[in-house]
């Protein structure tokens, strides 16, 4: 293979068929830098709030619309939580114009995935689970990957620097993972720097292109219901040069995907690995999704329960939270979704026989209503 190739996605499969495909094989052009635009030609020292004022930005570039922007981007989560197929699954949608987390869309472009952690075969193998035969293949060359390269300060970063000159559209550089590609950290530099100095270099160069620069990390050892980024491995120095920052958590109550960054608005999306398509599906908002989750919980207990039951056994039979549960109630009793038995007692609609229809304390019938008792 020529030593200035880029492998792509229909030249994998062949090869890997062939197998001609060796490791890391593929370096790329590394021709003269494009032009920067008018407006980063400006601003590279110092300005005024008059220049500024002068100046119409374009918008920003979504890579997953409203979801991923342009710029760079951590992906982090614990080992062996589907983050390669993640990254995979966005790759494919972006090189085919395609959609990825079920129902969000990405502008065609060209990507270059680094799978460090993955060989040909892996890759090929993963492809076929996730896209579907078309007559259309054209967008395949779009997808390339390299699954060797030397680290950031090393010749890494030329290499990306050369494929980002070499192709027409270039969109999204994947590197999976980040330990694999990081400079080693100088004797002088502190854990913070070394861990800033690890993004900034790729911070820069998404800046430079106005391309995404997604970058997949590792996760700690959580402490429960604490910040989700705090469980980023290493120090605040990665989130700190990242432009976003994305963690993905599975807890007791389903996957969530937490998002912080400069250009997107803070977000935290229940997302469910689906098995048999091996992709992962963005729900919605999490909190819309767990609330409707857990009022399904609450309708099942109460539905197999054979007798009126109190918010204590309601949250152990749903394995729920009892303040999450106390919420619901009210509100479950408001929208005429249960019904109440007694104080401090609910049972299904269809198990309306076991309101009692007798006369409370004091001669007082007892009411459908939320009394306001624990």
């Amino acid at each position: 293979m020529n030593a200035a190739e880029f492998i792509d996605l229909e030249t994998a499969e062949r090869m890997a068929q062939n197998g001609d495909l060796r490791h890391g094989e593929f370096a790329g052009d590394t021709t003269a830098a494009k032009p920067q635009s008018d407006h980063r030609k400006m601003f590279e020292g110092e300005f005024s709030m008059e220049d500024l004022a002068s100046v119409t930005f374009p918008p920003v570039k979504w890579i997953v619309d409203g979801l991923v922007p342009e710029g760079c981007t951590v992906l982090a989560g614990p080992p062996k939580s589907c983050k390669s197929w993640f990254c995979l699954d966005v790759g494919v949608a972006v090189a085919s114009g395609n959609y990825c987390f079920g129902d969000y869309k990405c502008v065609q472009g060209d990507v270059l995935y680094l799978a460090l952690e993955d060989n040909p075969r892996r890759l090929k193998d993963r492809l076929e689970k996730i896209t579907t035969t078309t007559a259309d293949k054209g967008w395949r060359k779009r997808l390339r990957f390299r699954t060797k390269v030397e680290r950031c300060d090393e010749g890494g970063l030329e290499h990306i620097r050369g494929w980002l000159n070499s192709v027409q559209n270039p969109r999204l550089v994947i590197v999976d993972v980040l330990q694999k590609f990081r400079s080693n950290r100088g004797r002088s530099d502190t854990l913070y720097e070394g861990d800033y100095g690890a993004i900034t270099a790729l911070q820069e160069l998404a800046a430079e292109y106005s391309v995404g620069v997604l970058i997949v990390h590792h996760t700690r050892k959580g402490n429960g219901d604490g910040d989700p980024f705090e469980e980023i491995s290493g120090t605040n120095g990665i989130t700190g040069a990242a432009d976003t920052s994305l963690v993905l958590k599975r807890g007791s109550n389903g996957s969530t995907l937490y998002c912080r960054g400069r250009d997107v608005e803070e977000y935290e999306k229940a997302i469910l690995w689906d098995r048999e398509a091996c992709r992962w599906i963005i729900q919605g908002d999490a909190t819309e999704v767990r609330r409707t989750s857990e009022r399904g919980a609450i309708l099942a207990v109460l539905e197999d329960a054979e007798e009126p039951l109190k918010p204590v056994d309601i949250a152990n039979l749903a394995d729920m939270r009892r303040n999450n549960v106390d919420r619901l109630l009210g509100k479950m009793m408001k929208a005429g979704e249960i019904l109440k038995a007694g104080r401090g007692q609910y049972v299904h609609p269809s198990k309306a026989h076991l309101v009692p229809s007798t006369p409370g304390k004091n001669g007082k019938k007892v009411r459908n209503r939320e009394d306001g008792d624990k």
